[in-house]
């Protein structure tokens, strides 16, 4: 229940009351030694929060005080759904109601896509939602975006959840070991010790959502198989959720062949973040030129993710926006340089192409 006083001025002091009806809800919002009450003053400046039995009173001014009132109401519905409610998650739900205001954060961070051991894996952005959303409804999708942004880890939920509907006979995880140029003989061990550097992080992913001691017996049956994208060549994949990781170390030529894999009744997710380009000699990245492509054609789905969808610590959504700042100060300082005639010699000799 909300009450509020307003003279009609947006620069006017007001206050405003929510009662909660549950002490444990209460708690949970306030958290440790009121940890939460606090964070949510920090992020919303002019705006006071006291708590008074199972009464939260607001006073700020009228703008900044109806923002604050409608995070603490998102919060407290967080909580009712089961919830914990901590810095991070008031930080996110407070960007996703600045960001789209008509979206309600609890349709967010609730929506299960698969849980192991009482643990969920679930979007936790609204970038997240709309890149789940877009596996459900398109057969080949490209999520793009930095490191963090739960690009890969999503579209592995999907796969695994997928198996257990039954939508699917089996889960094809592939990505390119181009750290060793495609041509593994030189290294030393057994085909699989020479490819498992490369392939580890999937495994990683797949032991937070299957039981680990089902993995190998699911991998020998092959029901789950991980696989550098060289060994995609000359198949047709059917009935199957495939993923294709760092796909920007992918030529043109090496993405047209794994796309054309798509068999009956297949699904295909493509990851990548094309700022992390490991190609040799500059070569042109297939993630790059991929959205030219197909950016037109039907059942195919673009989904970028930003700095907004980084689920890791704060600091790695701060230096990724850092580094986006960089790059494109960088990139007018070379065009500009490439426009003067007296510096275009030595500004193409100085620019790297990121493709």
């Amino acid at each position: 229940m909300t009450d509020s006083s307003d003279n009609g001025q947006h620069t006017s002091t007001i206050t405003s009351t929510i009662t909660v009806g549950d002490q444990r809800s209460l708690m949970a919002l306030l958290g440790q030694a009121d940890e939460n009450l606090r964070y949510i003053e920090r992020r919303n400046p002019g705006v006071d929060l006291h708590v008074r039995g199972d009464t939260i009173t607001l006073t700020g001014l009228n703008g900044a005080l109806n923002a604050a009132e409608r995070l603490v109401k998102e919060l407290l519905a967080l909580i009712e759904n089961g919830e914990d409610v901590d810095p991070d998650i008031i930080r996110r739900t407070e960007n996703m109601l600045k960001a789209a205001p008509g979206e309600r954060p609890v349709d967010v961070l609730t929506q299960n896509i698969i849980s192991k051991r009482g643990k969920a894996i679930r979007p936790k952005t609204l970038g997240q939602k709309h890149y789940v959303e877009a596996i459900d409804t398109n057969t080949i999708v490209f999520g793009i975006g930095p490191a963090g942004t739960g690009k890969t880890y999503l579209a592995m939920a999907k796969a695994v959840q997928a198996l257990q509907a039954k939508e699917i006979t089996r889960i094809i995880l592939t990505r390119p070991a181009v750290e060793a140029g495609e041509k593994l003989g030189f290294l030393p061990g057994t085909l699989f010790e020479k490819i498992d550097p490369y392939l580890r992080p999937l495994y990683d992913a797949l032991h937070d959502m299957i039981d680990p001691v089902s993995i190998p017996k699911l991998m020998e049956a092959g029901t789950i198989e991980v696989a550098p994208l060289a060994f995609m060549r000359g198949r047709t994949l059917n009935d199957a959720f495939i993923i294709l990781d760092e796909a920007q170390n992918t030529t043109p030529e090496q993405m047209k062949m794994f796309l054309t894999r798509l068999g009956f009744g297949s699904k295909i997710v493509v990851t990548g973040d094309i700022t992390q380009v490991d190609l040799p000699n500059h070569a042109t990245s297939g993630l790059r030129v991929v959205r030219d492509i197909l950016e037109h054609v039907d059942d195919v789905h673009f989904a970028t993710l930003t700095a907004d969808d980084v689920v890791r610590h704060q600091l790695v959504s701060d230096i990724v926006n850092a580094y986006e700042k960089w790059d494109a100060k960088r990139g007018g300082q070379e065009s500009a340089q490439r426009g003067d005639p007296r510096k275009g010699q030595r500004g193409n000799r100085g620019h790297r192409d990121h493709q």
